[in-house]
């Protein structure tokens, strides 16, 4: 029973975090004024969840997750943005012509390149949320963290696998539920996608198996973000 109760309390906290991470990332979007808030907050998200996953007991307050994601918000405030925007602007690219392959009648090769691009705006998205969690992970330049994540797109198959579950559960419960859309937002896809990396992603400094079988690890490079006190 003891046991039973312990993992209750963890789930209930680990829920009430991701609800007051959704909640900061609706405040600092809007206290960006959107355009110049939304980026920042993906990126405070990914740094608070992969520093709640790194945590040894992961029971968190309110007050420590609000100033983990306030503190990474602000530092990101500039380099989020300019690592975001291009992104949205070749997604917004890929969305168009996947539209464009489809509202034209181009017979079976008009099929099979609908395919196709499918597949590429599917695989371009999974590379996305894999790159704020890399990103909230080292602290390198924006053109390294795209090679890495490219590379873990095809190197790691089953945190690609996964991420594209992700996607598609998180597309399918917003439209099933939008209550669940309303109370947890963008932070419950942000906080399923840094699990998956963490689970599967074999990332130095953010590894389940390090936590199982702790090892001294040589780490890239520093990280962004830290627990509060």
């Amino acid at each position: 029973m003891k046991g039973l109760a312990t993992g209750y309390e963890r789930l209930a906290r680990a829920i009430l975090t991701v609800f007051v991470a959704n909640v900061a990332f609706v405040a600092h979007t809007l206290l960006g004024l959107v355009v110049a808030g939304f980026f920042p907050s993906i990126a405070a998200s990914a740094a608070t969840f992969r520093t709640w996953a790194l945590d040894e007991t992961r029971s968190w307050t309110v007050r420590e997750t609000w100033t983990v994601f306030h503190r990474a918000w602000r530092a990101e405030l500039g380099s989020a943005n300019a690592f975001g925007w291009p992104q949205l602007a070749v997604w917004l690219l890929l969305v168009w012509d996947y539209y464009l392959a489809n509202s034209n009648d181009m017979g079976v090769m008009g099929v099979a390149v609908s395919g196709m691009l499918l597949l590429v705006n599917v695989l371009y998205g999974v590379f996305v949320m894999i790159s704020w969690v890399v990103r909230a992970n080292f602290d390198e330049r924006a053109w390294w963290v795209v090679r890495t994540s490219l590379r873990m797109v095809i190197a790691r198959p089953l945190c690609t696998v996964m991420m594209m579950a992700v996607l598609v559960l998180t597309v399918w419960a917003w439209y099933t539920w939008p209550g669940v859309l309303v109370t947890f937002g963008f932070a419950l896809p942000a906080f399923a996608v840094v699990l998956v990396v963490y689970s599967f992603g074999r990332l130095p400094g953010m590894d389940a198996r390090e936590r199982a079988h702790p090892a001294p690890v040589q780490v890239a490079s520093s990280t962004r973000s830290g627990r509060v006190a």
